[in-house]
This record gives C-alpha cells, structure tokens and sequence, in this order.
C-alpha cells in the first residue's frame, strides 16, 4: 500500500502523536542556529580531513556513513538534554533523554525500514542541512506494533505508512519502538545532515534506558 502524506487535520501535534504513532514538526528548529551548530561540529571533528574515521555501515544502510554520537561529542547530548521539555509537552507524558547521534547521508542513500531498540521510544529526526535543498522524505508505519521488531526491510510490504517530506529545519517526533521507519526514496541531495535524538517514558517500561545507562556501562566493562 502506497504511503499518505502527513498533513494537519484539525487535532493538535501532541493527539495526531498518540493516536498515530508520529506527527511532523515543519520548522521545528531555526536553521540559523542549526547551521551554526553543524559548522561546530564539523570543525570540532574535522570533518573534512577526518569523516572516514567517523564513516560507519550497518544494516540499515547501503554504504557508509559518517555517524557521530553524543557519548563521544558532548554538545550532542546537550542539544537533547535542551529539547526533553518542548518534546515532552508534544508527547504528553514525563521524557527522560536516552542518547542522540549526528548521521550524514550522501546522494542515493537509503535507510531501510526497522524498528528501534528500547532507548528510542520517543525519537525526532532533524533535517540539519540538504546540500541541494531537495526534501527527503521519512516515512513511519501506522500500525503499532506491541513489542520490539527489530527487523531490517526494504520496505513496509503491504502495510499502511506515512511519509513526510523534510526540509532544513524540519523534525518528525516517532514511536521508534512501536512505529517500523526508514527513508524509501534514495538521498535526492549531493549529501544531506540530520540529528537523531532519543528519549524514554520517565514512568514507563523502558526508563531504566534513560541516559543510554546500558550501553555506557557496558562500554565500561
């Protein structure tokens, strides 16, 4: 089944979030400042000598790209830790922030369709800059999904979906956990920047993900 563009219907973001499963945030963010925030990564990592250290693959993408999480770039968890109140007052219950990572795509590039793990039950995709000013679209399965699919697909089969098409400045709040997501159209931009920030139910079954506690200790073993 073919997806349906996500568009205002009346309700407000925080009741189209509950009862869908995400809600599009056109211009969420000032791109000044989200442009600002970018030229300091890039200069803090030195990108431009240094993006094949930062160069990653996975099973969600077809080639490699350059990832950068906030246990290793602190401003990264600042700009989650900044946002909980406006993200939590969308969603409608107490957030507690899990981790957030910077990710960029180059022209071509998909992600596959794939369900998060526990630390991302509430998540927001941040278009920080497209080369070329072409939207890329995000598309989000309807039906929600009562446990973890931890699944990799090309696409959503026959299920139903949304897709909302992003721009510089853009975000989409998710239900990462209940809610399959992925980029279906190939990057239609020489490369493009995007924030991925993750939070947790304070009251909920995954809390104990808050301040992505799991993978830290772990990394501490």
């Amino acid at each position: 089944m073919t997806g349906e563009t996500a568009e205002a219907d009346g309700r407000s973001r925080g009741e189209r979030y509950r009862a869908d499963g995400y809600v599009a945030l056109p211009q969420f963010f000032p791109t000044a400042v989200l442009d600002a925030f970018y030229g300091r990564l890039a200069a803090d990592l030195d990108l431009a000598r240094n993006a094949a250290r930062y160069a990653v693959n996975g099973p969600l993408l077809t080639k490699p790209a350059i990832e950068v999480y906030s246990h290793a770039y602190a401003p990264l968890a600042g700009f989650l830790w900044g946002l909980t109140p406006a993200v939590a007052a969308i969603a409608g219950c107490r957030l507690l922030p899990t981790y957030a990572y910077f990710r960029i795509y180059q022209q071509g590039d998909v992600c596959r369709v794939h369900g998060d793990r526990p630390a991302c039950e509430h998540s927001l995709s941040l278009t920080l800059q497209l080369d070329d000013d072409r939207p890329w679209a995000l598309s989000v399965e309807r039906e929600r999904r009562p446990g973890l699919d931890r699944v990799v697909q090309a696409d959503f089969g026959e299920g139903a979906y949304g897709s909302v098409a992003m721009r510089a400045g853009d975000a989409v709040l998710y239900q990462g956990v209940h809610h399959r997501h992925g980029r279906l159209e190939p990057n239609p931009n020489r490369s493009s920047a995007h924030l991925f920030l993750h939070w947790v139910d304070a009251d909920g079954a995954y809390a104990g993900e808050a301040f992505d506690q799991p993978t830290l200790q772990g990394a501490q073993r």
